[in-house]
């Protein structure tokens, strides 16, 4: 009899090796430069007023052969529901074979911090110590706890709209404070992370030191970053492909641009191409997400889980 592993979230939650996702990120962004691995551009189906329905499959090679399906709906914060929902499963590379589902809104969180994480490591300035989080939602805590990771900052600053999120989000960090504006988050920060819903630019190119790192996670609706910024900064993506297709598979802010122009994370990482030209040089890693952050960070899932015998056996 066939079996699936069925893991809740409260499974991968602690099942999850943070460090060990960080290397397994790494590790993925240099193999789809690389061209070893198959991930078609996402397709998301919009329900009118509400939000989208993504399908995320990916084939990483030796680490997991996966879909995802993931909803993002805006409005569900007024119902006290996450904006991302979503399940991940994973099939035998092999032969095809159903191997496990699992929760998929954890992962597709912590897994998107983690990844802005990695590209914080690989082009932020060694010595940066300000770091700025605008938005204090599920993105602003994956990245209060992934960002520290790679760099000792002194101070970390957190805005929101809603104040009162800030404050929570900033009282889960010893070396994290409330700022009162995104401007006086931005504002000699060395790292901005922008984690936000908006359907608008929530930065300016004048708000920014020379040699800042800007990260952008947010607009799945609209460009969270300004074009004068866009046009300031050398742009890091995970894949080119973010400007070569419209949202919600391609980013806001990249299209129209050349996407031979475009570096890619993993290509820093593996030592094919520049990161970080110079100290005052602004860069920007624009993410759209990816199916490859999602295979590596569900395999490292499943491997414990099998390990350790956690999780629901169930019969196919």
């Amino acid at each position: 009899m066939r079996e699936l592993l069925y893991l809740s979230r409260e499974d991968v939650e602690r099942l999850l090796d943070v460090d060990a996702m960080l290397d397994a990120l790494g590790k993925a962004l240099i193999a789809f430069s690389a061209g070893i691995t198959i991930v078609p551009p996402r397709v998301g189906i919009r329900v009118p007023d509400l939000g989208i329905m993504g399908t995320m499959p990916g084939f990483v090679p030796g680490v997991a052969l996966e879909v995802k399906l993931v909803s993002v709906f805006p409005g569900n914060h007024k119902h006290g529901l996450p904006s991302h929902q979503g399940l991940i499963a994973l099939f035998d590379e092999s032969n095809g074979a159903p191997l496990a589902i699992m929760d998929g809104t954890y992962i597709t969180a912590i897994r998107t911090g983690g990844t802005a994480a990695v590209a914080t490591g690989a082009l932020a300035r060694k010595h940066a110590k300000v770091l700025a989080i605008l938005g204090a939602g599920v993105q602003g805590a994956s990245h209060l706890e992934t960002l520290p990771r790679v760099r000792d900052f002194d101070e970390i600053r957190i805005a929101s709209r809603d104040g009162s999120k800030a404050a929570t989000l900033a009282a889960r960090h010893p070396g994290a404070r409330t700022a009162g504006s995104f401007e006086d988050a931005v504002r000699g920060a060395d790292v901005v992370a922008c984690c936000t819903d908006s359907h608008a630019p929530v930065i300016r190119l004048d708000w920014l030191k020379p040699g800042a790192h800007v990260s952008s996670v947010g607009g799945t609706f609209g460009p969270e970053i300004d074009p004068a910024t866009m046009s300031a900064a050398r742009v890091f993506v995970e894949w080119r492909g973010a400007a070569t297709n419209p949202p919600p598979a391609g980013a806001h802010e990249l299209q129209g641009l050349d996407a031979e122009k475009l570096t890619e994370v993993g290509e820093v990482l593996a030592g094919t191409r520049p990161g970080r030209l110079s100290e005052d040089e602004i860069t920007v890693y624009k993410s759209t997400g990816h199916a490859v952050e999602d295979a590596a960070t569900a395999r490292l899932v499943f491997d414990r889980a099998r390990s350790e015998g956690a999780g629901v056996t169930l019969p196919l």
